[in-house]
């Protein structure tokens, strides 16, 4: 199940992922980029390795679409 999380603005929007990402130890991945001719992915700063492999792992499965 998705929750999905509304801010007034990106900064209040990477705080709020973060803050909840870090609080519930859940998993976060963003932003993922659509509707680009190429799979292009972002990675935040002070990402951990695991962050880094679940979004390669993503940008893998977009290419093969």
């Amino acid at each position: 199940m998705a929750n999905t999380l509304i801010f007034p603005n990106l900064d209040c929007g990477n705080i709020g992922y973060k803050l909840v990402q870090r609080l519930a130890k859940a998993e976060a991945y963003g932003p993922l980029c659509q509707g680009i001719a190429k799979p292009v992915n972002d990675l935040s700063r002070g990402c951990s390795s695991k962050d880094v492999a679940g979004v390669i792992a993503i940008t893998a499965v977009q290419a093969q679409g």
